[in-house]
């Protein structure tokens, strides 16, 4: 499919409730249904918790990007070097930890635009890998994430309220 004309946004803590809101609008889309309400609940007062979102785009290793469609935020992109990754998965690696499109933004090449993004932004800082966790479930996404070359090299829990839950950590060789 075409992709629609699009802006990428640099998000600043004047963004922060925006940030908020998307971001627990696509989690809730994604994975709403696999969860129960508490630990869904749970998950999005702790991941999305203001003071933590704030602190995250204060992080000098972090970098968020909004996905602008006709002014709309469509999606997000969010980015993690050095210290800031949630783990130590390969050397000289920049960790794709978020990458969102809402549900009436999906399926128009819009997370092609968000992963080539992260991909442009590894290279600049001459990273030699990119990696990222998904959902075990997640097949749309596992499908995606493999037609770019990603590969499974390992899994770990993601914990979700109290439910434990496995994503596979997927690497990139650039």
């Amino acid at each position: 499919m075409m992709t629609k004309q699009y802006e990428i946004k640099e998000v600043t803590l004047e963004d922060i409730a925006q940030l908020q809101k998307i971001s627990r609008q696509t989690f809730t889309e994604t994975f709403g249904a696999y969860n129960t309400e508490e630990d869904l609940a749970e998950f999005l007062d702790d991941a999305y918790d203001t003071k933590k979102l704030q602190s995250e785009i204060e992080n000098p290793d972090s970098e968020f990007f909004f996905l602008l469609v006709e002014n709309e935020v469509a999606g997000y992109l969010k980015v993690n070097e050095k210290s800031a990754q949630t783990e130590k998965v390969a050397d000289n690696a920049l960790e794709v930890e978020r990458i969102y499109l809402k549900n009436d933004f999906q399926h128009q090449g819009l997370g092609l635009v968000l992963i080539k993004l992260a991909e442009k932004i590894a290279r600049q800082k001459n990273k030699t890998n990119m990696w990222l966790g998904v959902w075990e479930k997640n097949f749309n996404a596992q499908k995606f994430y493999k037609k770019d070359g990603f590969e499974r090299v390992s899994q770990h829990s993601f914990v979700v309220g109290d439910d434990p839950q496995t994503d596979y950590i997927l690497v990139k060789k650039l």
